[in-house]
């Protein structure tokens, strides 16, 4: 028998795609998840989210560039908060919350939204280099490989261009530690991973470029902007 010892394929798909949460979603769990919570989203994450999508908004529209991808738009909450001079498409996974955010472009005749597309945000079907911005609120810890998502934002935005992150992130220490590694078991019913860690979306070169913004309240989510070099 060799004495070289064998790495294990789990360990090294790990090594090269970050840190990973516990328990991975794939996007049937993602759907469902969200398929359920379609109709009361709005009410339930409405309020506490509003400030993260706000501060990400509010960076899209100070940021140079016409053309800004919305990754998970969901029932398009952010939407009427862009200044008339972005364009703006919107993906999501859910069919379910693209519906609603549909009816809510027509109502509010937001002119300058461009398409709503049911689309993975993994693997989209656009073109290299097609927008300015990448906009990705709450989707970090919702998708089932964070890095091919990074990869693909970065695929999609244009040299010189930005991407942004609004995400709950897993705390450092203390009583939130524990309180999010033990919702951490819930994750397929949340859609979401409350133990997600920086780590597990950006690699370390790019944690070094990116600019870190504690958002309300409390410090709960981080406005991420990472520069498209």
């Amino acid at each position: 028998m060799s004495d070289v010892l064998q790495e294990d394929p789990a360990q090294i798909q790990q090594n090269r795609n970050g840190p990973q949460p516990r328990s991975a979603l794939d996007a049937d769990a993602v759907r469902a998840a969200y398929r359920r919570w379609a109709r009361v989203y709005d009410v339930v994450f409405g309020g506490v989210s509003a400030m993260g999508r706000k501060r990400a908004v509010t960076a899209a529209n100070a940021l140079p560039g016409e053309n800004v991808l919305e990754v998970g738009v969901g029932t398009g909450l952010a939407l009427p908060h862009y200044l008339p001079t972005k364009r703006i498409t919107g993906i999501d996974l859910s069919e379910d919350m693209l519906e609603r955010a549909r009816l809510r472009v027509v109502r509010e005749h937001l002119s300058n939204v461009d398409d709503l597309l049911e689309m993975d945000a993994e693997a989209t079907s656009f073109a290299d280099g097609t927008f300015d911005i990448a906009v990705a609120m709450f989707v970090a810890s919702v998708v089932p490989n964070p890095r091919r998502l990074l990869t693909e934002l970065k695929r999609v935005v244009k040299p010189g261009g930005h991407i942004l992150f609004v995400n709950h992130f897993l705390a450092t220490s203390g009583v939130r530690l524990s309180v999010e590694r033990g919702m951490a078991r819930a994750s397929r019913s949340l859609g979401w991973h409350p133990d997600f860690a920086i780590e597990s979306l950006l690699p370390a070169e790019d944690l070094a470029l990116a600019r870190l913004t504690p958002v309300p309240p409390a410090g709960l989510f981080t406005l991420v902007t990472l520069p498209r070099a």
